[in-house]
């Protein structure tokens, strides 16, 4: 990753920021963009934009970070609450990288990295409209995969299970929490920030040059296998 310039929208907290730790400590550039532009330049994804300012002319990686959990019922889901969730995971990506195309076809190795959820592949209660609007994100991705591999720029998705981040922060609140959630899991844990970045960097590296189009489930194993 040494002086491969990387895009990365959220990196304050949670996963983009070890994301930025990471990267930084194997040499990349990376060009900052969030919405209090604490750490770099100020984006609001929610908002319109066309272009995007201080981009490097070659951009070698995009990692998405923005997301959301809004869980309840589906009947007290309003419609402004999936427009939202729409905004924050789909609209705000698909922005993101119209604003970055440009770069990315001057990148002889160009990787974009879209986060998704465990909930796209397995039902859970509560989830219809992050589900529903990650499940778009996923989509979205193979498409962009098939229509941007001739041009050398590869398109990947990760979906974590639950990662103790800021965003998580109402689902980890207590002991009492955080043990329920390990026993969801086959392995007996939930996520590290770290176990995400670490696959990220993988998927922006020259290591993962023969992947495009996946969907990579980091999620202890909640996804395809049963605890005994």
């Amino acid at each position: 990753m040494k002086n491969k310039n990387v895009v990365i929208i959220g990196g304050n907290s949670g996963i983009g920021k070890s994301v930025v730790e990471q990267l930084n400590s194997l040499g990349a550039n990376i060009f900052s963009y969030s919405k209090s532009g604490r750490l770099g330049k100020q984006l609001d994804v929610t908002r319109d934009f066309e272009a995007m300012e201080g981009l490097p002319e070659i951009i070698d990686g995009v990692v998405y970070c923005p997301g959301s959990i809004n869980l309840k019922p589906f009947h007290r889901f309003s419609l402004e609450d999936f427009r939202q969730d729409y905004e924050v995971n789909v609209m705000g990506a698909i922005k993101v990288l119209q604003a970055c195309l440009k770069g990315l076809k001057k990148s002889n190795s160009a990787s974009v990295i879209l986060y998704s959820t465990v909930a796209v592949s397995v039902g859970l209660g509560f989830h219809s409209s992050i589900s529903s609007a990650k499940g778009a994100l996923e989509g979205l991705a193979k498409s962009l995969a098939a229509e941007w591999a001739p041009l050398k720029i590869r398109v990947n998705v990760i979906a974590p299970s639950l990662t103790d981040t800021p965003l998580a922060s109402g689902l980890l609140g207590n002991d009492e929490k955080k043990e329920a959630s390990n026993k969801r899991h086959p392995l007996g844990r939930y996520g590290q920030p770290e176990d995400i970045a670490s696959s990220t960097v993988f998927l922006l590296s020259d290591q993962s040059s023969w992947m495009t189009g996946q969907v990579l489930h980091l999620d202890g194993g909640l996804s395809s296998i049963k605890s005994m």
